[in-house]
């Protein structure tokens, strides 16, 4: 029989410890003639990130060199920092930035010059690279820093893979560039770019130029986007036809280039992609000349299908699966990752012929006695200001060892996704059963402006960030207390980067109990003065462009509410991050400790922006739960 405590006393099998000894990171699937290939991010190796072979029959075998971090900086974020072909992989260092070529069984060889001893901040980074067989080169992303701080450049180039160099630019000038694409006979490439201030779910353009004798580009030309449209993954299909994803529906929804005319090829109220926050995502691709194996989003929820490209037919398959990413084709079969709300995210190969599956990795494995500890997500939609709806995952507390008090309710866990022009998918992850095994409810909130939900969804926080997002988060918890589903005298609210934003936001109006800030923007200003390139310029379209709008950045500016504040904190930093400097933290904390506010600060050396060593997310996870529990939720710290 279960032991009766009360909420947020129960003991768990789900520790910190546990999370990081059997959670990984997937990413960046490829395909390679018959291999199979992709990411797994490693925390206990600090966050090390391995490029990983798999092939029929054998065991799973490494194809980056020991203590090789393959990692791109590019846009921060990275992604795409691998492309595989004949087995040789070329791939980008977290190291010092340069594209190696490895080889199995051999050392990595650098293809690209070093940085500046003097000033290794400078240089060049890599992503997003394509191998042109043909012309024996890498094309991709370059993101060139003159000096430490100084001016970036961003542009398309063709490294000589024999030769090696900084790479040649096929086109430049530009703001910012992304998924080059050669078509199937290797004389014409696609690339998606765009300008500040927009970002790439707001707006860009589709161009194609054709590739002349001595491989530069010619006769360039602009065949989709542009004027307030955001398109997305161009692929060349096997036949030589461009296909791209775009939004013009106010859906970001499938079309292919026929002639000089665009047609959709599944008109559907769903996103069959979510923001490209990362390089390397893909959400769609050719299985043979006539199918297409895509993946889209509707009411939270993602589906896998086939689409007939002769009769446009749309089938989804039968599968368990609520999320996908990384999709990728050929000839009789289709690999991604993918998730679900009782399994953790998974490389999933599909056979297109039996329907039948094979999980080639997870991303964490549970034992059948630690499953019956996992709560289920439920997707709700609740009102919100302004006569608006917004979207969360509703998890119940769950353990099978414990009942609550009758008639008590849980204390509850308000997360708040980063981005902000981001997503939750309501997949098991065990970080999110560390609080719901321990009897606290978690509500997992996609905002206005999340992705997943269509244009004018993500539209609603153009201006209005700090607002919109912060009201949505309020309003998710209310509804919540109202359905006896939390306890709103106990309800505190976590996220990270910009979801730690809308936390100190919303502890601003004292909404919640208490709450966590990892890596969180406190100082609009300062974030947009001292931010790197890429989201430069967001903010101009998340608040307004400055100057001239300096009032309403401060008071966008959680930093400046800080006595106003009456609520528990507890603030997590990267001593390296350059997207939140430490200092922005820094003066929060300070603020809140001359107020009087109970307030931590953990500070990790060596971590940028985002937790990716072991013993620092064990650390950051428990120490969170005990701040609260001495802090808010009046209950006896287990763990």
């Amino acid at each position: 029989m279960p032991t009766t405590r009360p909420y947020g006393s129960w003991l768990s099998p789900i520790t910190a410890d546990l999370i990081v000894a059997e959670s990984i990171g997937l990413s960046d699937v490829q395909l390679d003639g018959a291999t199979i290939c992709w990411i797994e991010g490693r925390p206990r190796e600090k966050g090390r990130n391995v490029l990983v072979r798999h092939r029929a029959g054998d065991a799973p075998q490494e194809l980056t060199p020991a203590g090789f971090n393959a990692r791109t900086r590019v846009h921060e974020y990275g992604g795409g920092a691998t492309v595989v072909r004949d087995g040789i992989a070329y791939a980008s260092s977290m190291a010092d930035q340069r594209l190696y070529r490895c080889a199995p069984d051999a050392p990595p060889v650098a293809l690209t010059p070093a940085p500046d001893p003097d000033s290794p901040q400078a240089g060049h980074r890599y992503a997003d690279g394509v191998i042109d067989a043909a012309r024996n080169r890498w094309i991709g992303v370059r993101e060139s820093h003159a000096v430490a701080d100084g001016p970036v450049e961003n542009a398309i180039v063709a490294v000589d893979l024999a030769a090696g160099g900084a790479g040649r630019v096929l086109a430049g000038g530009n703001d910012f560039y992304a998924a080059p694409r050669l078509s199937p006979d290797g004389s014409r490439l696609a690339w998606l770019t765009w300008r500040h201030p927009n970002m790439p779910w707001v707006e860009t353009e589709l161009r194609v130029a054709d590739i002349a004798p001595d491989g530069s580009l010619t006769a360039e030309r602009l065949v989709a986007g542009g004027s307030g449209e955001s398109v997305l993954q161009p692929e060349w299909a096997p036949d030589g036809i461009l296909h791209f994803i775009a939004d013009r529906s106010g859906w970001w929804n499938l079309y292919r280039l026929e002639g000089s005319d665009v047609r959709a090829l599944a008109p559907r109220a769903a996103d069959f992609a979510q923001a490209p926050w990362a390089f390397g995502m893909s959400s769609y691709a050719f299985a043979g000349a006539g199918t297409l194996v895509c993946s889209y989003w509707e009411d939270g929820i993602a589906r896998l299908a086939r689409l007939d490209l002769a009769s446009l037919a749309l089938t989804p398959f039968d599968l368990p699966y609520t999320d996908y990413g990384y999709v990728r084709a050929r000839d009789g079969e289709a690999v991604f990752r993918a998730g679900a709300a009782g399994d953790a995210a998974a490389i999933v190969r599909l056979d297109l012929v039996s329907g039948g599956t094979e999980v080639l990795q997870r991303a964490a494995t549970l034992d059948a006695d630690l499953v019956r500890y996992v709560s289920r997500p439920q997707h709700i939609t609740f009102a919100t200001t302004g006569g608006r709806q917004a979207h969360a995952f509703y998890y119940p507390p769950h353990n099978p060892d414990y009942a609550a008090p009758a008639g008590s309710a849980p204390p509850l866990l308000v997360k708040c996704h980063g981005g902000p022009t981001a997503f939750s998918p309501g997949v098991l992850d065990l970080r999110t059963q560390y609080w719901t095994s321990r009897g606290i409810a978690v509500l997992d909130v996609n905002y206005g402006g999340s992705t997943g939900y269509g244009r004018a969804y993500r539209d609603q926080l153009k201006g209005q960030w700090g607002v919109v997002d912060v009201d949505d988060c309020i309003a998710g918890a209310r509804h919540l207390a109202q359905s006896g589903l939390a306890d709103g005298a106990r309800a505190v609210m976590t996220g990270g980067s910009a979801g730690g934003y809308t936390t100190l936001m919303a502890l601003a109006r004292n909404a919640f109990a208490g709450g966590a800030s990892h890596y969180g923007v406190s100082d609009a200003t300062a974030l947009a003065r001292d931010t790197h390139k890429f989201e430069s310029r967001y903010l101009d379209w998340l608040i307004a462009p400055l100057p001239g709008n300096e009032a309403l950045y401060r008071e966008r500016s959680p930093v400046h509410h800080a006595d106003a504040l009456r609520r528990p904190m507890i603030f997590f930093q990267g001593d390296e991050d350059r997207i939140v400097p430490p200092s922005q933290t820094e003066t929060m904390v300070e603020a809140l400790r001359r107020n009087g506010v109970p307030v931590g600060y953990m500070l990790f050396t060596g971590e940028q922006h985002g937790f990716r060593r072991g013993a620092n997310i064990m650390r950051a996870l428990d120490a969170e739960l005990y701040f609260y529990a001495q802090h808010v939720f009046e209950v006896g710290l287990v763990f």
